[in-house]
């Protein structure tokens, strides 16, 4: 099994949650949160305002620890193959700087304010699912219902 620990930021704002439009090199793109791996001997506090500048171009920082998820990809469900174990640890973010701008040399190719409301009719990663929950139910424990994958909702 892969194991994977990243960081990922909820940025609302009134009523309009900042998504990003991820475009692997294979397969089709979705939209997911700004944030992503962190790297060995990262902080997942300092990863995401690390990936989040990377992606969207804007500065941020932390107001508070959302949550963690943990969720395994079954192997024939996995991008490599092989069983995969994401482990997310959820901020909110609040912007402090910076324009929204593609991602220079990566995979994300837009930053884009959408309605809350409207997030249902995307094709999007489960990790926005988990994301809004946790920023919208606060729950003491910081886990939220796992979210099932399937349609419109994507590992």
């Amino acid at each position: 099994m892969s194991l994977r620990l990243a960081a990922y930021a909820v940025c609302i704002k009134d009523g309009h949650v900042l998504l990003a439009r991820h475009v692997p090199s294979v397969g089709q793109s979705n939209w997911t949160l700004p944030g992503g791996r962190v790297e060995h001997a990262e902080d997942p506090f300092d990863a995401v305002i690390r990936e989040f500048a990377e992606e969207t171009g804007c500065e941020a920082v932390v107001e508070r620890l959302l949550g963690v998820d943990s969720r395994v990809i079954p192997a024939v469900e996995a991008r490599a193959g092989t069983e995969h174990q994401n482990i997310g640890v959820f901020y909110r973010v609040r912007i402090t700087g910076g324009r929204l701008r593609p991602e220079p040399n990566g995979e994300t190719a837009e930053s884009v304010w959408t309605p809350v409301l409207d997030v249902a009719r995307l094709r999007r990663s489960s990790l926005v699912d988990v994301g809004l929950a946790l920023a919208q139910s606060s729950p003491a424990t910081g886990h939220v219902a796992p979210v099932p994958v399937g349609g419109l909702i994507q590992h």
